[in-house]
């Protein structure tokens, strides 16, 4: 696929996937609360299985189209769990994710979705810009 497809047909995945999740399951797609289901309730196959997907899905396009994600060799292991604990807070303070927000909420015009998302943008941009 070139560079004009592969967004788009990554872009109509992820509206039929959130759309097949709120038909199926009821509930918005949003990674972070599909990982609480997981951790946190009996109700664990469904969102199991979802995860599931996600790697075996990246793994089947990786392999389909001979692309890899470098994975960067010099970063430290601890920065990498501290990044991730961040991020989980982030995400718990924020009240969802990007997925959530930014797929599922902008789709519904919520305002606390539509703030969310340019606060996570804004966050990345400004960040980008101070560390590079």
């Amino acid at each position: 696929m070139d560079s004009i497809l592969n967004p788009l047909v990554g872009g109509l995945l992820i509206g039929l996937t959130a759309t097949a999740y709120l038909l199926i399951k009821g509930k918005i797609l949003g990674i972070s609360g599909i990982l609480t289901q997981l951790l946190f309730t009996r109700k664990r196959w469904i969102p199991l299985l979802f995860l599931i997907g996600l790697i075996i899905g990246g793994g089947a396009y990786g392999t389909l189209t001979n692309q890899t994600v470098a994975f960067p060799d010099d970063r430290s292991p601890l920065l990498l769990i501290i990044s991730g604990l961040l991020v989980g807070y982030g995400t718990r303070l924020g009240g969802g994710c990007t997925s959530g927000h930014g797929v599922c909420g902008i789709s519904r015009l919520s305002p606390r979705s539509i703030v969310a998302t340019l606060t996570f943008m804004l966050t990345a941009i400004i960040t980008v810009a101070l560390t590079k």
